[in-house]
């Protein structure tokens, strides 16, 4: 094996269990890549603008640089997670000021949240100076990174991803996947997967606020509410399939059957003096479809009111 200024040139063995990384960011996260790539028997460098956060990883075997580029220039391999997309921009900026040709022939990965925008702008910079880049999303608590519990999802040029998918394996055993070439596919999927758990979390919330307004406590609504969770969890590949084939047949209930029903919560959290604004949602986007000829539709077909950006405000008051 070659090296050359950090960077392993025998293509062999750049892709093997135990290459090099760096990790740039020691926040919860951070620690807990660089964690896993030093029990996966990568040798690990890395950095923090606070270096104090580096001791215990030092105790663990990891060197510590003195600066961001110091850790690029140790491996091939350099994994990104910082607090947002602004300290990502400053620190390729300080990484471009240092060597503009820096990242030639490395592959940098981006492990902290952000738009697909974002991520379509990191990978120019990155191609820009001769770089890989691959964007991804960490679906998964710090605790879990390196366990079969773990989720890591990437997306970027498959032939980066396949270059280093052993190491990357390190971090989510069993749960590694690509997305695809587009490199804004995994920060989509991010928000997707949030947008659908702050939702369940809502009604979760909601169904508590309803029931607490009659005494009941939340922890005795909580296993209800975990096993109806499971139950609608259950109709998502059918929706899906009828969502694909743009087509919704009513297999279980009509549209026009579940309004009736979200008009029965809107009026019974009315009467206990629980808000209305989540049910009052839901109605909204309903009476649209039902408006659009969709009431004998599955409620799957909802999905065209979700592609459609909000009516204005005058609009709206006209509905």
């Amino acid at each position: 094996m070659k090296v050359q200024d950090g960077v392993m040139t025998d293509k062999s063995n750049e892709s093997a269990k135990d290459a090099p990384v760096a990790v740039l960011g020691l926040g919860l996260m951070g620690r807990a890549l660089a964690g896993a790539f030093l029990r996966a028997g990568h040798p690990t460098t890395v950095w923090n603008r606070t270096p104090g956060k580096a001791a215990e990883l030092a105790d663990a075997g990891a060197r510590t640089a003195a600066s961001p580029e110091e850790a690029v220039r140790a491996a091939a391999l350099v994994v990104v997670c910082v607090s947002d997309h602004t300290a990502v921009h400053d620190l390729l900026d300080r990484l471009d000021a240092a060597d503009p040709a820096l990242l030639a022939g490395r592959v940098l990965v981006n492990l902290t949240s952000g738009t697909a925008a974002q991520a379509r702008e990191n990978a120019a910079r990155a191609a820009a100076a001769g770089g890989g880049y691959l964007d991804g999303v960490i679906l998964a608590v710090p605790q879990a990174i390196g366990t079969p519990e773990a989720v890591v999802l990437y997306s970027g040029a498959r032939a980066d991803f396949e270059r280093y998918e052993p190491a990357l394996r390190s971090l989510a055993t069993d749960a590694t996947a690509h997305l695809g070439e587009d490199h804004g596919l995994a920060a989509l999927h991010d928000s997707a997967v949030l947008g659908l758990m702050w939702s369940v979390l809502n009604g979760f919330l909601h169904g508590a606020a309803l029931l607490g307004a009659a005494g009941v406590d939340a922890s005795a609504f909580a296993p209800l509410a975990a096993r109806s969770t499971v139950t609608v969890a259950g109709w998502l590949a059918d929706y899906a399939g009828q969502i694909d084939a743009g087509t919704y047949p009513a297999d279980d209930a009509t549209l026009e059957t579940h309004i009736a029903a979200m008009d029965h919560l809107a009026e019974e959290s009315a009467a206990l003096g629980v808000s209305t604004e989540l049910p009052d949602l839901v109605r909204t986007l309903a009476g649209r479809a039902l408006a659009a000829g969709q009431g004998g539709a599955s409620y799957a077909a909802l999905v065209e009111q979700f592609r459609r950006p909000a009516p204005a405000a005058g609009e709206a008051a006209a509905e």
